[in-house]
């Protein structure tokens, strides 16, 4: 049942650019929601450097993205907390990224590439290599 005072949804042309720095934000939070997930980025200080340096683009730490007019191609270097199940966290990435840009942005993820760099044990130590001292 419709109201008397309601106004008709009228589809207005014209075209809508969702630029890659707003995907990769919305990426970059998204993957901060899944569990297991401590961080995001290489955070090498060659890149953070340059970045504050302006030699580089800014772009969300450590998500890379190339979008066109209805897909979207997905980079994500991450870090997972120890004692997670690393293809279970990037699987959960994967879904949870993808959703959120579908339901944010309408665009169809075709794929998301996921680089684990690291592992962060309970101190707080993040190490590439094993056991922190």
């Amino acid at each position: 049942m419709t109201s008397k005072n309601a106004t008709p949804q009228v589809e207005i042309a014209g075209q809508t650019i969702i630029d890659d720095q707003v995907i990769g934000a919305i990426a970059n939070t998204a993957a901060r929601e899944v569990e297991g997930v401590s961080s995001l980025g290489s955070g090498s200080v060659r890149r953070v450097l340059s970045e504050r340096l302006g030699g580089s683009e800014r772009r969300a730490r450590g998500i890379g993205v190339v979008s066109g007019r209805r897909e979207a191609i997905i980079d994500i270097e991450l870090n997972v907390h120890y004692g997670y199940s690393i293809p279970d966290v990037v699987s959960q990435v994967r879904q949870n990224v993808s959703l959120r840009i579908s339901d944010m942005c309408g665009l169809t993820t075709k794929e998301i590439n996921v680089a684990v760099n690291g592992i962060d044990f309970a101190y707080g130590h993040p190490s590439r290599f094993g056991l922190v001292e």
